[in-house]
């Protein structure tokens, strides 16, 4: 695909349907519904459809994916963005993905004391608010820390360590995250009564950062939960 780093029209043929209030994520679910996205989407597309597992594999930029990746994101996920079909009951729900990627900087600087804090929280956004909101069964991540300054030693260390994961990564276990049906729609998608009475004794919430009064669960997003 000829990326590109922000989304515009030209990746709708045949023209957009409300130019005047024009809204990108609606148009392009529009436009792939009727068969008119632009060519090199629909072929991203289709190796979406196709793959079992998705692997996203990126230099971490901004504490985020760079723009380049968030425009593929933005283009060929965009599908996949429905609000009759997320989470748990996601259109990629037997499908796996995972992110593995590169930073510049120790694991220190990502931890909860510090600087940029607890790593979980950051990957919070990418692997809940994109990755399970398109139905994906989460892998936990694959993290090269600060590979640039590291000895060639450290960085062989580190691929052979990949490697050896990538043998046996479909047998591993998910990422937690609280089902679709945990949450009661009529009611802006609050927890049931009934659940939020079953983990109230619980000593942390069931999403990241601050839930039900209590703190993240700890290393949610980089664990698998046994």
């Amino acid at each position: 695909m000829k990326f590109k780093a922000a989304a515009t029209t030209e990746d709708i043929t045949g023209g957009v349907k409300d130019a005047e209030n024009f809204c990108y994520a609606k148009e392009i679910k529009l436009a792939s519904e009727e068969g008119r996205l632009a060519e090199d989407i629909k072929k991203e597309q289709e190796k979406l459809k196709e793959a079992d597992l998705v692997i996203f594999q990126f230099p971490m930029y901004w504490s985020s994916v760079p723009a380049i990746m968030k425009g593929w994101m933005d283009r060929v996920l965009g599908f996949a963005y429905a609000q009759e079909k997320r989470y748990s009951e996601g259109i990629f729900k037997d499908k796996k993905a995972m992110l593995s990627f590169t930073t510049d900087c120790p694991e220190s600087v990502y931890s909860d004391t510090g600087i940029n804090g607890d790593i979980n929280v950051t990957l919070w956004p990418l692997q809940n608010g994109i990755l399970n909101y398109c139905g994906f069964q989460v892998f936990a991540p694959q993290i090269f820390w600060d590979p640039a300054t590291g000895s060639p030693e450290s960085r062989s260390s580190m691929l052979e360590g990949w490697r050896t994961r990538l043998q046996n990564l479909c047998g591993e276990a998910t990422v937690y995250f609280a089902p679709l049906d945990y949450f009661d729609k009529e009611k802006g998608f609050l927890l049931k009564p009934e659940v939020k009475e079953k983990y109230a004794s619980n000593e942390s919430g069931l999403t990241v950062g601050i839930h039900m009064g209590k703190p993240l669960p700890a290393n949610s997003q980089t664990k698998a939960r046994v």
